[in-house]
């Protein structure tokens, strides 16, 4: 049996000090409106990323020549944590910048690059994905939508569901079938797909606590221009694969949990100090395996199943803090409370049932933990 191996790598965060006091400066002098939110990524706010951008902080590990930064994936993990502890509204950008860009990167044409890179390192057009289906979620390579190549282009048929922001965005980076013959996995491909296509809807989706994130998206007919195929014509499988690497190991796995703990310990009505000890325990475990994660991504490699565990842990930690600390308000929990703590445990318990279903279900995780470990 293989095992997982997560290399020590907390300490290489301190050697980025300097650029933590650059992000905290950032931050300390910027207007935007912050207040603790349970999961700040979702906040959408253009002109927040657009400054943002304007510091360099975008693309901040892409090459120059696509209006990078050139600097390391520790740096960019240091720039996550301080927004995300910060509330700070990065819900524009997120999508675009945490992995349609590493996705082009890896992937794109030079032209694809050229004209979408610099774009998104400016906060000028932001991406959705087109990944989970109203038949097909946690099983995605069942997936129906397809895409048949004509002398005009691909023409798509098909809905996508759940799909992020997607009433905001300029771009969608769908995943659809291309070869119509193929089972599962096989003759899967992914295009960049304008949102303002003839024949493209959008249906919103309020979430249980009334707020606008998710969408349904039906494409009837809608035409996809030859050169907007992301990689290889069937290769769409392996390609997103590797970018949700990128979704699934990052410090908003975390960050939630943080956020609450931290405004727990201020409070007066402190939970018993075991389930405290315990809850930070794990937190600090999974940020280093998180740390780990982004110093492998730096070193240039894909890891996958290591991503695929942060991920696994950091929902489970995500759903079960904020049932723990209910214990620490005197009141039912309300999205609306002007106290913060019963706002945040209120926010984390509406989001919590969707935790261990979005990025990838925990049972499909575990799948892919077992495969790796040599157990299937």
């Amino acid at each position: 049996m293989l095992q997982i191996a997560f290399p020590h790598r907390n300490a290489d965060l301190d050697t980025f000090g300097e650029f933590r006091e650059r992000v905290h400066a950032f931050l300390a002098d910027d207007p935007a409106t912050r207040e603790p939110h349970a999961d700040s990524w979702s906040q959408f706010d253009a002109a927040f990323s657009r400054r943002l951008a304007a510091k360099g902080f975008l693309g901040l590990t892409w090459p120059k020549k696509y209006g990078g930064g050139e600097r390391s994936s520790l740096e960019r993990f240091i720039l996550l944590e301080e927004l995300l502890a910060a509330g700070a509204p990065v819900g524009a950008h997120w999508i675009s910048e945490r992995q349609v860009g590493p996705l082009l990167l890896r992937y794109g044409t030079e032209a694809q690059r050229a004209e979408f890179l610099p774009r998104i390192a400016r906060a000028e057009l932001f991406f959705c994905i087109g990944l989970s289906e109203p038949d097909s979620g946690s099983d995605l390579a069942s997936l129906r939508t397809s895409a048949v190549s004509t002398p005009e282009g691909w023409r798509v048929r098909g809905r996508k569901i759940w799909t992020s922001n997607a009433h905001r965005n300029h771009y969608m980076v769908l995943l659809c079938r291309t070869d119509p013959q193929s089972q599962r996995h096989a003759g899967l491909s992914q295009l960049i797909v304008d949102m303002a296509s003839p024949g493209l809807t959008l249906r919103p989706i309020p979430n249980m606590s009334g707020e606008h994130e998710f969408n349904e998206v039906t494409f009837d007919d809608v035409l996809v221009p030859h050169d907007r195929v992301v990689g290889t014509v069937g290769n769409g499988w392996e390609q997103v694969t590797s970018e949700l690497a990128f979704e699934r190991s990052g410090p908003e796995r975390f960050m939630s949990s943080f956020i609450l703990l931290r405004h727990l310990a201020k409070t007066t009505h402190a939970l018993p100090a075991e389930k405290l000890g315990l809850l930070a325990a794990r937190l600090i475990g999974l940020r280093a395996l998180s740390v780990s994660v982004a110093a492998m991504l730096n070193d240039g490699k894909l890891p996958n199943l290591e991503a695929a565990l942060v991920k696994e842990l950091g929902s489970r930690l995500e759903q079960d803090v904020g049932e723990v600390l209910l214990d620490g308000i005197d009141s039912a929990p309300d999205p609306g409370s002007a106290d913060t703590m019963n706002r945040l445990i209120a926010q984390t318990l509406l989001h919590a049932p969707s935790y261990s279903i979005r990025g990838g279900a925990r049972e499909i995780l575990r799948g892919i933990i077992a495969r790796g470990l040599g157990l299937r």
